[in-house]
């Protein structure tokens, strides 16, 4: 009764903690993945579906626009966004979107909470590791974006909670299994590769018992028959081992299922829109051999691209990959401080069941982001989907940090465990709240997005229905309502044949330096600002010297 109240009275304590962060970067959105998730729930919440109104990527790009959305990412985030505004009944209100992610943050630190006491810690390690991940550090600025972070922090970890209770449960593990596979399935619909989260339960579904369940019973049974004198059965061992083979195949069955019923509307919305269950495009990452790939036209990023220069593209994007993971693990899963004690906390509990899915997860996430997807996991699809493991990693650090403290006690006698373990908590609590208002101040504490002034500008001289060739098609339809696409990552004569398709009127090339080149749009894009090809017509603003917007003359000849 006294762990059911603590875990109460922790999870109002997070939920303030969470809304009062959340209160902190409640002005809107303030990059691109945050405008693209709210401009879907925004037109959920209108009646109009899930749409894109904008192209933002080449990659599996539909033949006309407005076209069915989330065609790259996934749609979880927007679902929980429009749901959040239809509860408090605040259309367009970006409040009132944050409101489910701000339950998803305090749901995640009371996850923590009760890891840290399921492996073995006490209440006060379960209030550090729970305060720790609402303060999120690095993910500080994030839990209240309408991004995957804060949904992800929750379902992710409650699905590797949920896989580990499957494994070392009897009499429940139906439900979890169950659970587990429900709970994968909402891992896939946040993120594309939360699939991994199914293939993490059925692995350990049929793998991690027969291998803990196949060696204690090779050892119990030996025993039992030393001491009744008699020898072990082996009929009965391979009945046992085949039943036991049965029953895991039954449990993987049902958390397929289980996944599969969850993404069954998905699968069926994408099956209807586009002719196919997932959109492949998004494979091709693999062979990216730059981050502006993502924006190719038409994206041709493939093994015979990758390997034309033999294995130097390889090993240079798999250098960058490897790079960004250990400085991910250091800094945004350990907080810098607690990443040594996460890896003593988890070697000393390795065998506990309920890390089965922990290490499997763990391991895959940084495998598949860090070598097969280097570019957009170094882009930040590690850092999105880490914060699965965020929970885990800082119960596992406030216990690692007390095993380290009893190891040195141990062997110091000038150490007095009783009173060093609450003062380095206390520590490890102060280094977390100053990591996390460090990161939130860079972030922009309380600052309201502005309005760039080469939108001020486009704004004043286009017509509201024009479409724009832009770095960020997101944003300007966030804040102006205007459509458009991309800038390509391809030369201005294959911008003018996509402007022709999608009926684009005009491009935008912003943050020109001095010398005539724009930061914000792709290398291959460059082109003579002041001398334009024949098929582009400059529009001068007034007072804008680090932008430039031109028509496309679709009328005219095209330069060769």
């Amino acid at each position: 009764m006294g762990r059911h109240c603590g875990a109460v009275i922790f999870g109002v304590v997070a939920l303030l903690m969470a809304w009062a962060m959340a209160r902190l970067f409640a002005n809107g959105p303030n990059y691109t993945d945050s405008f693209y998730h709210l401009n879907a729930a925004n037109s959920l919440y209108a009646g109009d579906g899930l749409v894109d109104h904008y192209l933002w990527t080449y990659v599996d790009a539909p033949e006309s626009l407005p076209a069915p959305s989330h065609r790259y990412w996934m749609p979880l985030t927007s679902v929980l966004a429009a749901i959040g505004m239809a509860l408090l009944a605040a259309p367009d209100s970006f409040q009132a979107a944050q409101f489910l992610f701000v339950l998803a943050t305090a749901g995640a630190g009371l996850v923590a909470y009760l890891l840290a006491l399921l492996l073995g810690g006490g209440r006060r390690q379960a209030w550090v590791a729970g305060l720790l991940t609402v303060m999120g550090g690095y993910f500080a600025p994030r839990w209240g974006a309408i991004d995957t972070f804060a949904p992800y922090a929750l379902v992710g970890s409650l699905c590797l909670l949920l896989i580990g209770m499957s494994a070392k449960s009897k009499g429940n593990r139906v439900l979890y299994a169950a659970l587990s596979g429900l709970f994968a399935g909402l891992c896939h619909l946040t993120r594309p590769d939360g699939v991994l989260m199914l293939f993490t339960a059925l692995l350990v579904s049929l793998w991690g018992p027969a291998m803990r369940s196949r060696g204690r019973s090779a050892a119990a049974k030996r025993l039992a028959a030393l001491t009744q004198n008699r020898k072990p059965s082996r009929r009965t061992s391979d009945a046992a081992y085949v039943d036991r083979g049965w029953n895991r195949g039954v449990y993987a069955a049902l958390i397929l299922t289980c996944y599969i019923l969850t993404m069954f509307p998905w699968f069926l919305g994408n099956l209807n829109a586009t002719g196919a269950v997932l959109p492949e495009g998004g494979l091709r990452a693999i062979w990216f051999q730059e981050y502006d790939d993502l924006f190719n036209y038409p994206n041709d990023a493939s093994p015979r691209n990758f390997f034309a220069d033999g294995l130097e593209t390889l090993a240079r994007t798999r250098a960058i990959g490897i790079a960004n993971g250990l400085g991910t693990f250091v800094a945004v899963e350990g907080g810098i401080v607690l990443a040594p004690f996460m890896l003593i906390g988890l070697w000393r509990r390795r065998r506990n069941p309920l890390l089965g899915g922990f290490w499997f997860y763990a391991i895959g996430i940084h495998l598949l982001m860090c070598l097969l997807f280097p570019l957009p996991g170094y882009r930040g699809g590690l850092f999105h989907a880490v914060s699965a493991l965020f929970p885990f990693w800082m119960a596992l650090g406030v216990l690692g940090l007390d095993d380290a403290i009893n190891w040195i006690g141990k062997r110091s006698e000038s150490w007095n465990r009783g009173h060093t373990k609450p003062l380095y908590s206390m520590t490890v609590l102060i280094v977390g709240a100053s990591l996390s208002l460090v990161i939130a101040d860079r972030a922009g504490i309380d600052q309201e997005p502005p309005l760039p002034a080469a939108y001020a500008a486009i704004h004043s001289v286009l017509p509201a229905d024009a479409r724009v060739m832009i770095n960020d098609p997101a944003r300007l339809y966030y804040q102006l309502g205007m459509t458009g696409v991309s800038l390509p990552n391809e030369s201005i004569d294959v911008a003018f044949e996509i402007a022709a398709k999608y009926d684009v009127g005009y491009i935008l090339m912003e943050n020109v330096t001095d010398d005539g080149f724009a930061r914000a749009a792709p290398r291959k894009l460059q082109f003579d600002l002041d001398d334009p090809p024949r098929f582009l017509r400059q529009i001068l603003l007034e007072d804008l010297p680090h932008a430039g917007l031109y028509e496309f003359l679709h009328d005219s000849p095209k330069a060769s």
